[in-house]
């Protein structure tokens, strides 16, 4: 599996086999944030010093704004600026509206993905060895 797959469907980032999570469901919100301390597979410490995954708040500052601009541009390019012509608050409350929904339903998957990314940025990928 390669490594982009990986990060994006939350494996192991040293060995790309288990998932990171307890729980593989995104929209259980009790368990969204439950991750294992060590793959059950390779045996890799999935959090290796307390407060690791605080940095993974700046993969998901990026991603939130990767997020927000492609609302903008989806919506300048499918031309919903004029769906509703109700003055000049129609266009920014339309693009407040469209980022905040889009944002909620993305956030499990983005949290999720963003400490993935912090993870296999930082853990070194180790292939099927058994620790």
């Amino acid at each position: 599996m390669s490594a982009f797959v990986s990060t994006i469907t939350f494996k192991c980032p040293a060995c790309h086999t288990d998932s990171m999570y307890e729980n593989p469901s995104l929209y259980t919100f009790k368990d969204l944030s439950k991750s294992k301390k060590h793959c059950s597979h390779c045996g890799e410490d999935l959090q290796p010093e307390p407060g690791f995954y605080f940095g993974a708040a700046y993969v998901s500052w990026a991603l939130t704004v990767a997020t927000w601009v492609s609302v903008l541009v989806a919506l300048k390019c499918f031309d919903w600026w004029g769906w509703m012509e109700f003055g000049f608050l129609t266009h920014p409350l339309t693009f407040l509206f469209s980022g905040i929904g889009t944002s909620l339903v993305l956030f499990p998957y983005m949290f999720r993905l963003s400490r993935s990314i912090w993870a296999h940025f930082f853990i070194e990928y180790k292939g099927d060895q058994k620790s």
